[in-house]
């Protein structure tokens, strides 16, 4: 008896954090902020499809793909851009997704841009800001720099030939820090330090070739030319060019969380209306609540007092799912409803297997609370077996998600699992407490065993 209280307090307690999680009014605490964050499909946004760039001839793997997203995913965040999804798909390609967002040219430039940084050797011929080169970063084969004139490519901007590919010293890879600051007259620029390797590749090459031009160098586009005038050999420069204060603060978030280990092309952009998502939503939801009610009125009137009590167990599990969803926080998406619905379907299955085993014991002659203790152990292997299918199934599909890059299944994978994972605990230990506390405050249970459905 004084387990069962305390289980119940214990449930009751869980409900309340629950019910406080769950309403939009609350503002969390601290660093604990609770949120509903919608997915694509239900908030709009833009979907973008990142491809490793053609002419990359060097090897690389799927390892690289995965840096690359975490890469991205870290700029994202320090630009404040919020609720991003990168997701690798095959061996090429990177899908991510941005809800919320309609703008994809002022919201996901600075995500798209691959931020390859490299010093390149100009030798004795600078170049000026806004010219695209060629460098032999990442080709099998390197050619020899030339003189050749420069050319037109657009207004503003200047193309050297295809010809002439430039040899680069090293890579931001060798960047330690990164940091967007102001110079003495009042100048954007971006500071850094090297790593020991770079401090030592950058010392060697300033103490061999001053007098010669170093070009600074992002995506191809030269940024600046400056002469090497002295060794610089304490691992630390300054990046100087035409820079708002935007474009510095842009270009240090680029560079602070390293260049991307192999270069990336926008294959496809694609803006997803909200008008879609909101009338998908709102269908759901609809569905989600006739399904409800159909269910605990067939509970209620079938299977009566325990019936009730699971249809409260219901209500437990629903608010501390979404809870759980509210705090991780867990990206809703359509197929994520379905699989949270699903999950529903596992915790009224586990009830109904329960008290039907209960009926069992009630016609063998058994007493209320031996029926009632009997179902649930002559239940639980069908459960067990049952909700451990559900969960292998969900970690399947996670898997499939995440390696092919399918964001929607993912989605109904992790609400799935959460959701079995609850159900079960809802079910076994709140369905299982609250129904024995209602048999000790009712007198003489076992002459009323038509509130069993008998």
């Amino acid at each position: 008896m004084n387990r069962r209280y305390i289980n119940l307090i214990l449930i009751i307690v869980l409900l309340g954090v629950a019910i406080w999680i769950d309403l939009p009014s609350t503002t969390g605490l601290g660093n604990f902020q609770p949120k509903t964050v919608l997915g694509l499909d239900l908030k709009g946004g833009v979907q973008f499809i990142l491809q490793v760039d053609p002419s990359y001839e060097q090897p690389f793997t799927p390892e690289d793909l995965q840096v690359a997203k975490q890469i991205m995913e870290s700029r994202t965040n320090a630009l404040g851009v919020t609720e991003v999804n990168f997701q690798v798909s095959g061996t090429r390609y990177i899908v991510g997704e941005i809800p919320g967002v309609t703008n994809a040219a002022e919201n996901i430039e600075t995500v798209l841009k691959t931020g390859l940084l490299e010093f390149v050797d100009f030798g004795s011929t600078p170049l000026s800001a806004g010219t695209v080169i060629e460098t032999d970063y990442g080709k099998l084969a390197a050619s020899d720099p030339t003189t050749a004139p420069l050319v037109e490519t657009a207004p503003g901007t200047t193309a050297a030939p295809a010809a002439t590919v430039y040899h680069t010293v090293m890579t931001g890879a060798d960047l330690k820090g990164v940091a967007a600051t102001k110079s003495t007259l009042g100048e954007n620029e971006v500071s850094f330090e090297l790593t020991d390797t770079g401090k030592d590749i950058f010392a060697t090459y300033t103490t061999n070739n001053i007098g010669r031009y170093l070009g600074i160098v992002l995506d191809k586009t030269v940024i600046s030319a400056p002469v090497i005038s002295t060794a610089i050999t304490q691992g630390a420069g300054v990046i100087q060019g035409q820079f708002t204060s935007e474009s510095a603060n842009a270009l240090a978030v680029q560079l602070r969380y390293g260049s991307l280990p192999i270069p990336l092309i926008v294959e496809q952009i694609r803006v997803i209306g909200p008008t879609l998502g909101q009338d998908s939503l709102d269908k759901s939801l609809l569905a989600g609540l006739i399904g409800f009610i159909i269910v605990f009125l067939f509970m209620g009137i079938y299977y009566r007092l325990p019936g009730v009590v699971a249809d409260l167990s219901i209500v437990i599990y629903a608010l501390i799912t979404f809870a759980i969803f509210r705090s991780i926080p867990v990206t809703l998406t359509l197929p994520g409803i379905a699989g949270f619905l699903l999950s529903t379907g596992s915790a009224l299955d586990a009830n109904i297997l329960i008290f039907e085993r209960t009926k069992e014991e009630l016609r063998a002659g058994r007493t209320v609370m031996q029926a009632v203790n009997l179902g649930w152990k002559r239940a639980w292997p069908s459960i067990r077996d049952s909700n451990i299918s559900a969960i292998i199934t969900s970690l399947i599909l996670f898997w499939f998600g995440s390696t092919f890059g399918a964001s929607i299944v993912m989605g109904f994978a992790v609400t799935l699992f959460l959701g079995v994972l609850i159900s079960l605990f809802t079910a076994i230990i709140v369905t299982r407490t609250l129904l024995n506390v209602a048999l000790e405050i009712v007198p003489e249970p076992d002459k009323h065993l038509n509130w069993f459905g008998l």
